[in-house]
C-alpha cells in the first residue's frame, strides 16, 4: 500500500511546520557517514541503529524497543527466514535464545550478533534441506498409505529432530508429486473417455491422437520430474536472490514491520522501483520480458526505444547476464522477471550490458544506453459499455500514481478528468470509476480527483503524532462530472482509494459497490532517505530509505477508515471474502479511532442513492445463487485449517469435492452473455492502430475481459437506474 506525502509539494505554506520537520529528518539521516572501505558488518550495525532512531523518535505511534519487542523481533525473523518451518530444528532455535532479549541492544547501537547468527543456521540448515530433497525426490512415493500433512506451519512447532525434519520434506514434497500425479490420472482418464466416444461414433480416423498412454508407475514418475524440475529452480533462486544483504534487509523489515505493517525498509534498488511506480515513468530498455523453462527472455519490443533501435534484440533471446556498464556482470539464470528488471532498470543515460543468447544458440553482448518509459499501461483507461438504448462510461483507474518530479510527470486527478471529459462526449448515462485491487498512492491526488466530482470542500482528515490535525479540501469551486456515478472496490482497495471512496460516500454523492469493506488502510507514510542521492533526481540513494507511518488520515465524518475499511453500500459476492487479507488481521496495525467531523454538506441527491442501494442489497440477499456461494466460500474457508489426505482415493474425492465447490462459485459468478464494450472514439488508435503491436492486443484484450466482468454488469445495471444525469461542466 503506497501512501507519501506529496501534497507538501504543492501546498508548502499550508505545512510549513511539517516541511521543517521533513527537513530536519533528511538532513539527519543524510549524516549517514560510511566509507569506502568499511566493512558491511559496520555499514549493517550504523543502517540498524539509524532505522532504530527514526522509529523511535518520529513514527507516529512508536513502540518501545525494549526486551519484550526483541522477542518479537526474535520470533518474526526467524518465521521469515523459515515460513513453512522445514529448514531449521527446534534445537537452533534453541540456541539463538541467547540473543532472544538483546536485539533491543543491537538496535540501540550494540554490535550485531543475532542476525549474523542466525544466518550461519539458516546457511547451514538450507543445504542440507537441499540434499534432503534431492534424496525424497529419486524414490516412488506409496499413495496407498492413509497419511495427512499439515499445511499451516503456525499450527506446527519447528522439527525436533533431523529424522522428523526428513519426514516433514518426505509429506510435503509427496503431497506435492500427489497431485501433480492425480491431474495426470486425470488427464489420462479424460483422453480415455473422448476416444471411446470417438470410436463409438465412428470419428476415429478424423481424430489425432497424439496422447501417450502411460502407466501409473510411469505417471507417477513424471510427476516426481515435474516437482523436482520446479525445486530444483526454487533452491537456485534463493541461492542466487536470497543473500546475505536480502536477509539483512528482512531483518530491517521484521524490525519496521512490528511498528506497523506500512513502515517498510527499502535498499536503493528497492526504492527506485517503488518510486518507478508511483511515477509510472522508469529508465530502460523498452523491451517486455517473460520467462519460462530456458529463463528470462524478451517478449516483446517497444517501437522507438533504446531496445528497437539497436536492431540487435529480437523477441525470445533469453538474457543470461545483466551488468552496469563496465561493472562485472550478474548472472541471471534462475532469476525471476522482476528482479531481472530491477537490473536493467536504472538512471537515464547510464549503460546496461546485456548477454544474451539468441534463438540460434550463439551467444552476444548488447550495450544500451537507458531511456525514458513511461507506464502508460498502468495509467487510467476509459470505455464504453453499451446497456441496452444507454451508453456507461467505465473507467479503470490501477494506481493513485503521481509523478512530481518531472514537470510533465503523470498525474492521476489530470487523466481522470480527460477520462471523463472523453466519456462526456460520448454521451454516456453514467460513470463507474474501478478501483479494485487499487492499493493506493499519492494523498494530493486524491484530494484533487475527489474535487472533480463534488463541488469545493473537504475530503480527508489528517492527524499527526502530536494530535495537530489537518483539513485537506478541495478549493476549485465547481464540478466536473455531475452526473450518476457508481465506485467499485473491494477488499484489496487501500489508502487513497479508501480515501476517494469515503468522501464519495460521506458526501452521498455516490454509490459505492463492491466486497463487505475495503482494505483498512488509515495512515499515512513518506519516504525518509538514507546517505546521498546516487542519481540527480534523487529517486536511488545510497543507503536506501524507509517508508515511514508519520500520519493518520480521517474521513470527513471524524471517522478513520483503518482497520474498518469503507463499507459499500451495496455489497456484491466476492472470491476473497473469508480470506485473512484484510488490515485488521495484520497483528501490527494500528487501533480504529475517531476524530472531530468536518464541516461539509452532502450531496442533494442522497435519497436516490439509498433507494436504489436498498433494492439492489434486498435482491442480492434474497438471490438463491448468492445465498449458495456465500455457503460455498465458507467450506472452501474451512478447508484451509485442516489437513490434508495423502491417500490417492480420499485425495481425488477430496479435490473433486473442492473442484465443484469452486466450479459452482465461478457459474454463479460468471457473466452467461458477455457485455457489448467498445473503445471510446478518442482512443480508438490506441486501441487498433498502435504501433505497438503486443500492447493494441492487449488493450484488445483488456475490453475482453471488460466484458465478461460480472460485478461490473451490475454495477451498469444500477447506474441505469438513476434518474438523468445533468452532465454540466462547472469545473476546468
Amino acid at each position: 500500500m503506497r501512501e507519501i506525502m506529496t501534497y507538501l509539494k504543492q501546498n508548502k505554506w499550508k505545512f510549513f511546520a511539517t516541511l521543517i520537520l521533513v527537513g530536519g529528518l533528511f538532513f539527519a539521516f543524510n549524516t549517514f557517514n560510511t566509507t569506502p572501505t568499511e566493512s558491511s558488518e559496520i555499514r549493517h550495525r550504523k543502517l540498524l541503529s539509524t532505522v532504530g532512531r527514526l522509529l523511535e523518535s518520529e513514527h507516529y505511534s512508536p513502540r518501545i524497543i525494549d526486551d519484550k519487542f526483541s522477542k518479537e523481533v526474535f520470533d518474526a525473523y526467524l518465521k521469515t527466514l523459515d515460513p513453512e518451518k522445514n529448514i531449521l530444528l527446534q534445537s537452533d532455535i534453541d540456541s539463538l535464545k541467547v540473543f532472544a532479549t538483546s536485539i533491543d541492544d543491537e538496535i540501540h547501537g550494540a554490535a550485531i550478533q543475532f542476525e549474523p547468527a542466525a544466518n550461519a543456521m539458516y546457511e547451514r540448515r538450507a543445504k542440507e534441506v537441499k540434499s534432503i530433497f534431492e534424496s525424497v525426490i529419486e524414490k516412488p512415493f506409496d499413495f496407498t498409505i492413509d497419511d495427512s500433512l499439515m499445511v499451516d506451519a503456525d499450527k506446527m512447532n519447528y522439527a525436533s529432530s533431523e529424522v522428523e525434519r526428513i519426514k516433514r520434506w518426505s509429506q510435503a514434497i509427496k503431497y506435492k508429486v500427489l497431485d501433480r500425479y492425480v491431474n495426470l490420472i486425470e488427464d489420462r482418464e479424460k483422453h480415455a473417455k473422448a476416444k471411446a466416444i470417438a470410436d463409438t461414433s465412428k470419428i476415429k480416423d478424423t481424430v489425432k491422437d497424439n496422447f501417450i498412454v502411460k502407466t501409473d508407475i510411469e505417471l507417477e514418475k513424471d510427476a516426481r520430474a515435474s516437482i523436482k524440475k520446479t525445486y530444483v529452480k526454487r533452491f537456485s533462486l534463493l541461492e542466487k536472490t536470497f543473500d546475505k544483504e536480502k536477509r539483512f534487509e528482512s531483518f530491517l523489515n521484521t524490525i519496521t514491520g512490528l511498528m506497523d505493517p506500512h513502515t517498510d525498509y527499502f535498499a536503493p534498488v528497492e526504492k527506485r522501483s517503488f518510486t518507478e511506480q508511483m511515477s509510472g515513468t522508469f529508465y530502460g530498455i523498452g523491451a517486455q520480458l517473460t520467462q519460462d523453462d530456458n529463463g528470462v527472455k524478451i517478449a516483446s519490443i517497444q517501437p522507438g526505444g533504446a531496445a528497437w533501435k539497436s536492431g540487435l534484440l529480437v523477441v525470445n533471446d533469453v538474457i543470461v547476464k545483466i551488468a552496469q556498464g563496465a561493472e562485472e556482470p550478474v548472472d541471471v539464470s534462475g532469476y525471476e522477471t522482476t528482479d531481472a528488471v530491477k537490473l536493467i532498470r536504472g538512471d537515464l543515460g547510464t549503460e546496461v550490458r546485456l548477454t544474451v543468447r539468441k534463438p540460434d544458440g550463439t551467444t552476444k553482448i548488447v550495450s544500451l544506453i537507458r531511456e525514458k518509459i513511461v507506464l502508460d499501461e498502468g495509467f487510467a483507461r476509459s470505455a464504453i459499455i453499451q446497456n441496452g438504448s444507454e451508453k456507461i462510461g467505465y473507467i479503470l483507474l490501477p494506481d493513485f500514481y503521481a509523478d512530481f518530479e518531472r514537470e510533465d510527470g503523470a498525474r492521476c486527478s489530470k487523466d481522470i478528468a480527460k477520462e471523463v471529459e472523453k466519456l462526456k462526449a460520448e454521451k454516456v448515462k453514467g460513470i463507474i470509476i474501478d478501483i479494485r485491487y487499487n492499493g493506493g498512492g499519492s494523498l494530493y491526488e486524491v484530494v484533487q480527483m475527489a474535487g472533480l466530482f463534488i463541488d469545493k470542500g473537504p475530503i480527508v482528515q489528517i492527524r499527526s503524532k502530536e494530535g495537530k490535525s489537518q483539513i485537506l479540501s478541495d478549493e476549485t469551486p465547481g464540478i466536473l462530472y455531475d452526473g450518476p456515478l457508481v465506485v467499485m472496490v473491494n477488499e484489496f482497495s487501500a489508502s487513497a482509494s479508501e480515501i476517494f471512496a469515503g468522501a464519495i460516500q460521506d458526501y452521498k454523492r455516490g454509490l459505492i459497490v463492491g466486497s463487505t469493506s475495503t482494505y483498512g488502510k488509515g495512515t499515512v507514510q513518506r519516504n525518509v532517505a538514507f546517505g546521498k542521492p546516487l542519481d540527480a533526481m534523487g529517486i536511488q540513494t545510497e543507503y536506501g530509505a524507509v517508508k515511514l507511518t508519520f500520519q493518520k488520515f480521517y474521513r470527513v465524518t471524524g471517522s478513520s477508515t483503518q482497520r474498518k475499511g469503507v463499507v459499500p453500500d451495496v455489497v456484491f459476492p466476492d472470491d476473497y471474502e473469508f480470506l485473512k487479507y484484510r488490515e485488521k488481521d495484520n497483528p501490527s496495525a494500528l487501533p480504529w479511532d475517531e476524530m472531530e467531523r468536518a464541516k461539509f454538506s452532502p450531496w442533494t441527491n442522497s435519497n436516490e442513492i439509498a433507494t436504489i442501494a436498498l433494492k439492489a442489497n434486498t435482491k442480492i440477499k434474497n438471490d438463491t445463487a448468492n445465498i449458495r456461494f456465500k455457503k460455498n466460500l465458507q467450506w472452501v474457508s474451512a478447508q484451509v485449517d485442516k489437513p490434508v489426505t495423502l491417500e490417492l482415493n480420499k485425495y481425488r474425492l477430496y479435490k473433486k469435492e473442492i473442484q465443484n465447490v469452486i466450479q459452482q462459485n465461478e457459474s454463479i459468478l460468471k457473466l452467461k452473455t458477455p457485455m457489448t464494450v467498445s473503445s471510446l472514439k478518442a482512443d480508438y488508435d490506441k486501441f487498433y492502430n498502435n504501433p505497438d503491436k503486443t500492447k493494441q492486443d492487449r488493450y484488445q484484450a483488456w475490453l475482453k475481459m471488460v466484458a465478461k466482468d460480472i460485478q461490473i454488469n451490475e454495477s451498469s445495471k444500477l447506474l441505469s437506474e438513476f434518474a438523468k444525469p445533468n452532465l454540466i461542466a462547472k469545473k476546468g
